[in-house]
């Protein structure tokens, strides 16, 4: 059997084989083994390393999270993980010598272990991991969710929040209001002789249509809680939190005269001046005492189907 002393070349040439960052300190913090992946990233060889303090080599890990788990080792016989994202990259480790040059230090993920050798003397292993390449896919996936997150709640033909971003916000503004005692108003709004407009222009110029007028309402809305949406179809919806009844049809009324500014030839309409108008519903949570989300919207195309019948162009509230 061999003895520790005949041991350490073999231990030595284990370690040097393992792709993680590999070295042991004794009791007194000092370095008695330091593998070959550890030359490679820090720059340090470890021949340069033996029998020499942790901290002289790494002193500005003094007072932080890997002193206290390096004491925890060696004292307490309690193993720890420094997680990545609270410890990104705590020893000057680099990938490579033109990211030791642009001080790109590597993403790091460190464990340190009490070694128990079954005698009185204390030691810890300390592995060091280079988990660059899955915080890069993390963020990749990350921004991917986002970016996905952003598309499904956005119209892909306008731009502007869809059904589903409405039936959200709708809900939520709603509890928020009836929490704080504040008025919420909504606008359902349609395009007026839409289906008349696509028969005689055909649908490719419809959705250009549909894109200008949501275009021209969408920047009318100036608080980031409001809200404006596609709804369906040729119908779209405004959300207005904390605005009363009147401050709602005054910017309806703007609206109105918004599109009409638009000046986009509509010659299958039934209105005066045959260009594409809009008429639009409103309803107000202290106007129409909707104490639920279904109740404000019914509320809302009440008043859109009176504008219509009115003879269109034109707001009607409830």
């Amino acid at each position: 059997m061999k003895s520790s002393v005949e041991s350490l070349p073999l231990l030595q040439g284990v370690i040097d084989c393992i792709d993680v960052g590999t070295l042991v300190l004794d009791a007194n913090e000092r370095v008695v083994l330091w593998n070959r992946w550890m030359d490679q990233h820090s720059g340090v060889l470890g021949a340069e390393t033996l029998e020499r303090s942790f901290f002289d080599l790494f002193p500005e890990q003094r007072g932080k999270r890997l002193e206290a788990a390096i004491g925890q080792a060696l004292r307490s016989n309690l193993p720890s993980l420094l997680s990545q994202t609270l410890n990104r990259w705590p020893l000057p480790l680099y990938a490579n010598k033109s990211a030791a040059e642009k001080g790109e230090r590597m993403q790091q993920q460190i464990t340190v272990t009490p070694l128990n050798l079954g005698n009185s003397e204390r030691y810890c292993l300390i592995q060091v991991s280079d988990v660059s390449a899955a915080v890069q896919r993390e963020n990749l996936l990350r921004e991917q969710a986002v970016a996905l997150r952003s598309q499904t709640l956005l119209d892909d033909l306008t731009g502007v929040a869809n059904r589903r971003h409405f039936d959200m916000a709708i809900d939520r503004e709603a509890r928020r209001a009836r929490r704080m005692g504040t008025p919420l108003s909504l606008m359902m709004l349609d395009i007026d002789y839409f289906k008349a407009y696509n028969d005689h222009y055909g649908h490719q110029q419809g959705d250009a249509c549909l894109e200008a007028v949501a275009s021209a309402l969408s920047t009318m809305q100036q608080r980031p809680a409001d809200l404006f949406a596609r709804y369906g179809g040729e119908e779209f919806a405004v959300i207005l939190p904390d605005t009363p009844a009147d401050a709602a049809v005054m910017m309806a009324n703007a609206m109105c005269r918004k599109v009409r500014d638009l000046r986009i030839p509509h010659q299958a309409s039934r209105t005066e001046e045959r260009i594409v108008t809009i008429s639009i519903g409103v309803a107000s949570s202290d106007s129409s005492n909707a104490g639920e989300v279904y109740e404000l919207i019914n509320a809302a195309d009440r008043a859109l189907y009176q504008a219509k019948a009115c003879g269109r162009n034109r707001v009607h509230s409830l």
